[in-house]
């Protein structure tokens, strides 16, 4: 009987997600990063499954292909347009560990684990420093950070498994590294294959253009006055209330921004002095306040959770439960003197 390897199998997986991803004819070359992830997975599939060993001393310079793929995919999923002055300079890392697999052959291990431990950390630190998601669905809440943290966290594993590696062939264990390479590297290739291609990670699920173009606010000075701000937020709650922005579960804040034509920094800025919160926990106010008033009117709680602009029952209920104090059922059970409307619908 013909026996697949489980890194066969994983980059059958990954071959099936790349497909999936240029099919829907996604933004920032995800399709890109998920070939590149398969491709590995074959080449280890068939350096430690199938014994051609002649693949192994290329396998470290593709796989430091992997992690700055991953890099480019996180930050045009949820940040900026993809740009080649910007993103070539990323081809630097394999091709750095290029040059050590040709002239200094005993630093490979070394380097490729310090791409992948470099640029995990770089997500990481990229994701604590941002207040805001630009390109991320509002409505997702906080799934695209956490599921690029667990990303960033497996490309730091990675680096790890790398070095395990170099240790057990040092040490004389052949077999326990060949085991590494084909269990511990082929998972974490699919794990981060899987969360990236998830349309909470690349922000491509629902978002939709907006015809508004984004032009910069000349007139507002940074840093901004409290009055400034103060009008932003009035008219950002006042676009909310005529266009019924918040029930739009693809909304973003870059599209909000193009939509008031201020900076998306200028945006998010004024709403966080002026709100003592971020925007997504801002706009997620109005759309409890419109999920109160139908569950009040009777509706049950799941549609109106989809009618409110919220697509997932756990961000739902952590939401209900921050601005409301009770979870959903809670409060629909609560005494009330009658129905009431929101005041700001």
């Amino acid at each position: 009987m013909l026996m697949l390897p489980i890194p066969a199998f994983i980059a059958l997986c990954l071959v099936f997600l790349a497909l999936r991803a240029a099919l829907a004819g996604g933004r920032g070359g995800l399709a890109i990063f998920l070939s590149a992830c398969a491709l590995q997975a074959l080449g280890i599939a068939l350096a430690a499954g199938y014994g051609i060993r002649e693949l192994r001393p290329i396998l470290p310079v593709t796989a430091a292909m992997i992690p700055p793929l991953a890099w480019l995919a996180f930050t045009a999923g949820l940040f900026r347009a993809p740009s080649w002055r910007e993103d070539g300079l990323h081809l630097a890392a394999p091709a750095f560990c290029l040059f050590c697999r040709l002239y200094a052959p005993q630093t490979l291990d070394l380097a490729v684990s310090l791409v992948f431990a470099g640029y995990g950390a770089a997500i990481l630190r990229q994701l604590h420093r941002a207040v805001d998601l630009p390109l991320a669905r509002i409505a997702a809440g906080a799934q695209p950070r956490r599921l690029w943290q667990v990303t960033g966290g497996l490309l730091i594993a990675l680096a790890l498994g790398d070095v395990l590696i170099s240790l057990a062939y040092s040490r004389g264990h052949a077999a326990w590294a060949e085991a590494i390479i084909s269990l511990l590297a082929s998972l974490i290739l699919l794990g981060i294959g899987l969360l990236s291609s998830t349309p909470e990670a690349t922000g491509e699920a629902q978002d939709r253009a907006d015809p508004t173009p984004a032009t910069p606010d000349p007139a507002t000075p940074d840093p901004a006055t409290a009055d400034q701000d103060r009008d932003i937020l009035a008219r950002l709650d006042a676009l909310l209330r005529k266009d019924r922005l918040f029930l739009d579960p693809g909304l973003t804040l870059q599209r909000l921004a193009r939509r008031m034509r201020l900076p998306e920094k200028r945006l998010s800025a004024a709403v966080n002095r002026q709100s003592g919160s971020n925007l997504s926990r801002h706009i997620n106010t109005w759309r409890i306040d419109h999920a109160c008033d139908l569950i009040a009117a009777g509706q049950p709680i799941t549609e109106a959770m989809l009618a409110s602009g919220f697509n997932t029952k756990s961000n739902f209920n952590r939401e209900f439960r921050r601005v409301k104090g009770l979870s959903p059922a809670e409060w629909a059970k609560r005494p009330r003197p009658g129905l009431r409307e929101t005041a700001k619908l």
